[in-house]
């Protein structure tokens, strides 16, 4: 039986409590949150009537002993948690973003690896069925080495709350999604990036919310993005829509189920190469998808058997390194070289 506490019992902790009742051998054997009332709001919801339920996670850690902490606390609390869940040798599971500054991310990895503990994101989009098959047929190289990955993110969502005071709402808030997703389909390690928020008239955000980034993703790939959370009209995407460059050929995909391609042929139409219709092969079966449950149960089978979880927080922090290296550019005005983060 694989014990759990969960702290964090926000509208968040929902998802993650939706997927971990679907796992047999997973038990919820606390819940923390810094209101009471809601913890046990959400321990009735779920009936979870054995469950302890407090507001201090050392004093719950303490008296259940769980095997893994599921973080869905708010990101400047991230550090404080991980810490508390090393301490007490729990495997550590959080919420994207990884930290809430490049410092709290560095320290919260080098803590698991001093402890021995897993530690693992929530970086979802990469558990997404078409990201899974892009990845695998760019590795196959029929159409050659990517080149250039573009991605555009245009929704206009009225969330109220927070993220409409937020600085940085945009790249800190939505973008790691797309700049995980580009890092992984295309296998590249982020160099440098150009950066330029604005907030456009008749925007409901204080500030950040459209942005457009060139990242160099190192081995001659560049990562083109722009997005907006106020732009109305011909709505993407959650996953954004997506056009990769090869050296012989092009992948579309319009974040939803439309997956296409095509191949350099021999030949010529005039001043253009000949191109026709590839086939992007269906989900493998060893392809791992599924969200939030996808991702736990990953990890549980990396505590099982001794191996790394692919959304380690060793690897994950590249990816948060592209949203602050993108944030220091927007705020300097120039371009930002990221540092390779060590596995």
């Amino acid at each position: 039986m694989m014990k759990v506490v969960l702290v964090g019992c926000g509208a968040m902790s929902k998802q993650w409590l939706d997927a971990a009742r679907q796992i047999d051998g997973l038990a919820i054997v606390g819940l923390v949150d810094l209101d009471a009332e809601r913890a046990k709001a959400r321990a009735l919801e779920y009936n979870l009537t054995d469950a302890v339920v407090g507001t201090s996670l050392d004093a719950v850690l303490d008296q259940t002993r769980p095997d893994m902490v599921f973080d869905v606390v708010v990101p400047a609390a991230r550090r404080e948690v991980a810490l508390s869940a090393f301490a007490h040798n729990c495997h550590l599971l959080t919420e994207k973003p990884l930290a809430d500054s490049p410092e709290n991310a560095r320290a919260i990895v080098e803590a698991a690896r001093s402890a021995g503990r897993l530690h693992a994101v929530v970086q979802n989009r990469r558990y997404v069925a078409n990201v899974r098959r892009i990845r695998r047929f760019l590795d196959s190289g029929a159409i050659g080495r990517a080149t250039s990955i573009h991605a555009d993110f245009f929704v206009a969502p009225h969330f109220g709350g927070f993220r409409e005071e937020m600085a940085h709402v945009l790249l800190l808030d939505m973008a790691i999604h797309t700049f995980d997703a580009a890092r992984y389909m295309a296998d590249g390690e982020p160099a440098g990036v150009f950066c330029q928020e604005w907030e456009p008239a008749g925007s409901w955000y204080r500030q950040g919310s459209s942005a457009s980034a060139v990242f160099d993703l190192g081995g001659g790939k560049v990562f083109t993005y722009a997005g907006s959370w106020c732009a109305d009209g011909f709505r993407t995407s959650w996953e954004g829509s997506w056009r990769i460059v090869a050296e012989r050929g092009s992948l579309l995909w319009d974040g939803h189920d439309a997956l296409k391609a095509e191949v350099v042929v021999p030949g010529r139409d005039g001043i253009f190469d000949k191109t026709q219709p590839i086939e992007v092969p269906p989900l493998d079966p060893t392809d791992r998808i599924g969200g939030h449950l996808g991702i736990i149960r990953d990890l549980i089978h990396a505590i099982d058997t001794g191996t790394e979880p692919e959304t380690r927080g060793a690897d994950n922090i590249k990816s948060l390194a592209m949203v602050f290296g993108a944030i220091e550019s927007a705020e300097t005005g120039r371009r930002v070289a990221i540092a390779r983060e060590e596995p």
